[in-house]
């Protein structure tokens, strides 16, 4: 369990502070619009409502004190930048912001952000991958080289095992895991036989998932 410091209620600000509640983290948010502060009081430890980018409110917060800053505001990139600055200014251990543009990416970079998530950057790539390929059921993007990818078995693989298709070095991925009916196996072996009611958990580079599932 994290503590964790949530700057903005829109509607991306509002998931994050329902999916952090989920995970049973603890969360302080933050937004200066009362009726947001108010719908979001029942899921997260802590609210209140403040200008982040007034420094004095900013020192009330302890802001050394969270494991964690996540800084969401929408629609007024000027204040997002004001804070994510403020927050590393006063010791903020780690702190993730929001961008909606590159340059703005870059700026927050040079002024304190540690990580920046891109909602609908991430969102449009992940939805262009998702549904133009005939075999991706999901992915996540470790970095800007590799992916886990699920997939479901290709036909010339089925019935098969894993050993005998030999991916890791035809194709120079590996089967991290398998699931079926919702339950993971991660217990992958040589021996393990792939079956069509079956999806499976692929860890490589993007230009050898591409070459073998034909992205």
């Amino acid at each position: 369990m994290k503590s964790i410091l949530l700057i903005g209620l829109g509607r991306f600000g509002m998931h994050v502070a329902r999916e952090l509640n989920n995970l049973g983290h603890q969360v302080m948010a933050i937004d200066r619009e009362e009726e947001r502060v108010n719908v979001v009081l029942p899921i997260v430890t802590n609210a209140q409502i403040g200008d982040t980018t007034n420094i004095e409110f900013l020192k009330t917060l302890g802001v050394r004190n969270f494991d964690l800053c996540i800084v969401t505001i929408s629609n007024d990139f000027q204040s997002s930048l004001e804070t994510t600055s403020l927050l590393k200014e006063l010791g903020a251990k780690m702190v993730v912001s929001r961008a909606e543009r590159e340059i703005q990416e870059k700026f927050l970079l040079k002024n304190g952000a540690d990580e920046i998530i891109n909602p609908d950057k991430q969102i449009a790539k992940w939805t262009a991958i998702r549904y133009t390929a005939d075999h991706i059921l999901d992915y996540i993007e470790l970095d800007d080289d590799h992916a886990i990818f699920e997939v479901s078995v290709p036909k010339s693989w089925l019935k098969k095992s894993v050993g005998e298709l030999d991916i890791r070095k035809k194709f120079n991925i590996n089967i991290m895991a398998v699931k079926k009916d919702g339950k993971l196996d991660a217990a992958v072996s040589p021996a393990t036989v792939l079956t069509e009611e079956e999806t499976m958990l692929v860890l490589g580079e993007f230009k050898d998932l591409q070459k073998c599932f034909r992205i």
